[in-house]
């Protein structure tokens, strides 16, 4: 049977320093969020207090999402930060943290938001290729397709003067944001047409120009914004089809039926126009002259302006 003197010996003390490190080790690890203050600035970056076992580093590139010129600007002294660990302890307990992979994930989360509400956001262009527009969004890297920019800019694109746009911010929203692929797609045409949206009313007498015809019906563009005219809101008579009454290219009153701003849809009416059923297949032209005077008879008495009255001297 072995001796005592053969058994290592293990003290009290190193129990508790061995407990300390296990729980260093844990509550230490890379992808945790924690919360410190800089305690000392290098070249290369600064020296965070965690209360760890040793002090963390925070490298110049993990600052913020672009290189700061003043780090201690960047990170005031002696001021609670938040801090993501993005490698976990070295042999002497030190962990690097950063400050740009928590801008990151804000960024994305932000974006995510965007798209669900339909909110626009300002991209800043960096360049272009045949496909379209580069930039930057929140400090994360965008592309906006050439079938989403808006007419000026793809012309630009086609006559090869995209260039000019870089460094100028366009307003857009987003069509796609996937976070774990780090891609994000944008729309020029979209947000230009979301907020065109929001000038329309309900109700409203419009001017358009009839863009395309189907079996179903009319769409109809005014200014930007294109919405359908159906078959069945065209006249008060039935219509077999709508090319039998409109032409691609042809001016138009319309009146607006409906606004979908959750679909980005918009419906019109003419029938409404009509004196009497089937007026508008028998004289478009003379409807459409005198639209307004129509669809301001049509309104309902209170929603016209009350006459003024006469008052005493």
């Amino acid at each position: 049977m072995p001796s005592s003197s053969s058994q290592p010996s293990f003290s009290m003390d190193d129990f508790a320093q061995a407990l300390e490190q296990e729980s260093y080790r844990f509550d230490f690890e890379r992808g945790k969020v924690v919360k410190g203050t800089i305690i000392e600035y290098t070249t290369d970056g600064a020296f965070v207090e965690i209360g760890g076992k040793a002090a963390g580093f925070i490298p110049l590139d993990e600052i913020a999402l672009t290189r700061v010129p003043d780090i201690a600007a960047a990170l005031p002294q002696g001021e609670p930060l938040e801090f993501l660990i993005i490698r976990d302890q070295d042999a002497d307990g030190q962990v690097i943290l950063s400050r740009r992979q928590l801008a990151i994930q804000k960024a994305w989360d932000e974006l995510v938001e965007l798209q669900e509400t339909g909110k626009t956001v300002q991209m800043r262009v960096t360049g272009s290729n045949r496909g379209g527009l580069m930039g930057q969004v929140k400090g994360l890297r965008a592309f906006i397709p050439r079938s989403h920019l808006m007419e000026s800019e793809k012309k630009r694109l086609s006559d090869g003067t995209a260039d000019e746009l870089v460094g100028q911010a366009l307003t857009v929203t987003c069509l796609e944001v996937s976070p774990d692929r780090r891609k994000l797609v944008l729309s020029q045409r979209e947000a230009a047409r979301t907020a065109a949206m929001r000038t329309v009313e309900p109700g409203a007498l419009v001017a358009g120009t009839v863009v395309n015809i189907q079996p179903y019906g009319a769409f109809v563009d005014i200014g930007g914004l294109t919405g359908l005219l159906h078959v069945k809101q065209i006249s008060r008579n039935t219509i077999q089809a709508p090319s039998t009454v409109l032409t691609v290219g042809q001016a138009i009153k319309v009146v607006v039926l409906e606004i979908d701003e959750q679909k980005n849809r918009l419906s019109f009416a003419t029938k409404s126009l009509e004196s009497y059923p089937g007026e508008i297949l028998e004289k478009f032209e003379t409807v459409m002259a005198n639209a307004e005077e129509r669809h301001a008879a049509a309104q309902p008495v209170s929603a016209q302006p009350a006459p003024e009255t006469a008052t005493a001297d």
